[in-house]
């Protein structure tokens, strides 16, 4: 069991995130605990920072710059396109998944739909947002083989293959 959160430990940890404003984004205050795999890019690279060095029962405020979040707002990334380019409907702030001219994956995020046509952005929702996460680390663990090679947790803490599954 590790003392401190350093490379390649299993870390469990409740968040919430707000803006600016104050308001909340996302938590998992009622809810169960996010698990990641430091070091691996599983979470934000400003917030993993900043949680590498504390130990198991820590609680923190974090800020986290647009470059060290989700990047800064691209104002060149929307576009429109026509809606039977779609498999099925869509609904603004529905992420989808598209292949760029290289086979590369990329996120793409719904931000309108009209009759004829989809509005997509390629920013992530919150690019150009300061991150505010409260953070209290629950549990700290190292990470098995099979993680390593992964790069990521595989189930909760404690819950031996459970969560997830490779094809």
């Amino acid at each position: 069991m590790p003392e401190s959160i350093a490379q390649d430990t299993v870390v469990t940890l409740h968040y919430t995130l707000t803006n600016d404003a104050g308001d909340v984004v996302d938590s998992s205050r009622g809810r169960a605990p996010l698990t990641y795999l430091h070091g691996h890019q599983n979470i934000v690279v400003g917030l993993e920072r900043e949680l590498t060095g504390k130990a198991a029962g820590a609680q923190l405020e974090v800020v986290v710059e647009p470059g060290e979040g989700y990047g800064e707002r691209d104002p060149q990334s929307g576009r429109a396109v026509p809606k039977d380019a779609f498999p099925g409907p869509v609904e603004v702030g529905m992420q989808l998944f598209a292949e760029d001219g290289e086979g590369k994956v990329i996120p793409i995020w719904v931000t309108a739909v009209g009759e004829d046509t989809v509005e997509i952005d390629l920013n992530h929702p919150l690019a150009g947002v300061r991150l505010h996460f409260d953070v209290e680390i629950v549990e700290l663990r190292d990470a098995k083989p099979e993680e390593l090679v992964h790069g990521h947790p595989h189930g909760r803490t404690g819950e031996e293959g459970h969560g997830h599954h490779h094809h």
